[in-house]
C-alpha cells in the first residue's frame, strides 16, 4: 500500500490489463468498459490496493454487501456498479496525487473532513455530487487552502 502517486492509475487500481483485458487510454474507452461491466475481479484488486474490507467498500459504493458478493461469484458488475467502482478509483487516484502517497490518501479518505461537513470523503463517493465535492476539496488542498 506504499505506492507512490506516479505509479497509481485508475486502471492499476482496478487490476490492470489482467482484469480489464485492455489498457484504456481515453474516457471513451472507459465508457465502453463500464457499459459492458467491469470484471468482479476488479473489486478484489481495489480492496487489496486501498486496504478496505468488502463491507467498507460495499458501503462506499452504496451496493449491498450481499449483492457485491453475488457479483463476485457471477464474475461481472452491472454498468451502474462498474460506474461506481470506477468513480471511487478516480477519487483514490486524485487523492494519491494530492498527498503523493496511497496510504496517506486512503487515510484521508477514511477521516472526517471539516470541509465536507465532517463527513469522511469515502462516505460521499457513492454519488456524483459527493465525489465532485471530494475532488473539489482535494483541489483546494492542492492550492494550499486547507479546509
Amino acid at each position: 500500500m506504499n505506492s507512490t502517486a506516479a505509479h497509481i492509475s485508475t486502471g492499476v487500481l482496478l487490476g490492470g490489463t489482467a482484469v480489464l483485458n485492455q489498457a484504456p487510454h481515453s474516457a471513451l474507452e472507459w465508457v465502453n468498459i463500464i457499459r459492458r461491466g467491469i470484471s468482479s475481479r476488479a473489486v478484489d484488486a481495489m480492496l487489496k490496493s486501498i486496504g478496505l474490507s468488502q463491507a467498507e467498500l460495499a458501503t462506499a459504493l452504496a451496493i449491498p454487501e450481499r449483492t457485491l458478493a453475488r457479483r463476485k461469484r457471477e464474475g461481472l458488475l452491472s454498468s451502474e456498479e462498474s460506474s461506481k467502482l470506477f468513480r471511487l478509483a478516480r477519487v483514490v487516484v486524485r487523492a494519491t496525487q494530492t498527498f503523493a502517497d496511497l496510504k496517506t490518501a486512503t487515510d484521508w479518505l477514511k477521516s472526517p473532513t471539516p470541509a465536507l461537513g465532517g463527513a469522511t470523503p469515502l462516505s460521499l463517493v457513492d454519488t456524483d455530487i459527493g465525489a465532485e465535492s471530494v475532488l473539489d476539496t482535494l483541489g483546494r488542498i492542492e492550492q494550499g487552502v486547507f479546509c
